[in-house]
């Protein structure tokens, strides 16, 4: 690795980084994306306007950063998890039960996360895509192995389901954000796991 590749990997490790990242998501969540200054992060972390720089090349980077960083943790989180059962229903209810945790957990990254996920700003969009996919690529696995396994339907659209697990998750931390919080998340997974288990487990007397 070169020197300047070794700088910035000393630079996103820093306690300093860490510091700006979170005031950036107290801030973002409070304002919104387009009302947030990078003053205002700066004073939150605690750090002088210009230090910021050194760290991101501007919001936009400091938005995609909050991104790459969270669902970096999560998607490590979730295959620290699903690495403990093979079996693939106990590892949709945890990826169910995770993704409610861990954004009940972390309130102002929920805000950030519902409210910024669907970016108007072309660039901005297309980088946060691309950071979903390792998270979509953990659900479609586990359909694919269930699947597989002839526990879920031999007829199952992976990407469908993907698609259906992902977005009632989503539309629930977004409705939850929306109500200001004032009910649990984590007590919402094990209804929304059966609702999905019982639509593509094979029933009785089906060819797996």
């Amino acid at each position: 690795m070169g020197k300047e590749g070794t700088g910035q990997m000393a630079k996103r490790t820093s306690q300093k980084y860490d510091a700006i990242l979170e005031a950036s998501i107290r801030v973002i969540a409070k304002y919104g994306y387009h009302r947030s200054q990078i003053s205002e992060i700066a004073k939150e972390a605690g750090v002088a306007g210009g230090t910021i720089y050194l760290y991101f090349e501007n919001k936009e980077d400091l938005l995609i950063s909050i991104f790459r960083e969270k669902i970096g943790q999560f998607v490590r989180k979730a295959k620290q998890r699903l690495a403990l059962s093979s079996c693939p229903k106990k590892q949709l209810f945890h990826i169910i039960l995770l993704h409610l945790k861990y954004l009940e957990a972390n309130p102002a990254l929920a805000v950030v996360v519902q409210m910024e996920l669907r970016q108007s700003d072309p660039h901005v969009r297309k980088e946060i895509s691309k950071l979903m996919q390792a998270y979509l690529n953990l659900i479609e696995h586990v359909m694919e192995q269930g699947k597989l396994s002839g526990i879920f339907r031999k007829n199952l659209d992976i990407r469908l389901a993907r698609k259906m697990i992902f977005g009632t998750l989503d539309d629930l931390v977004t409705s939850w954000v929306l109500h200001q919080q004032k009910y649990s998340l984590q007590e919402m997974a094990e209804p929304v796991y059966q609702m999905f288990v019982d639509g593509i487990i094979c029933e009785r007397g089906e060819i797996a």
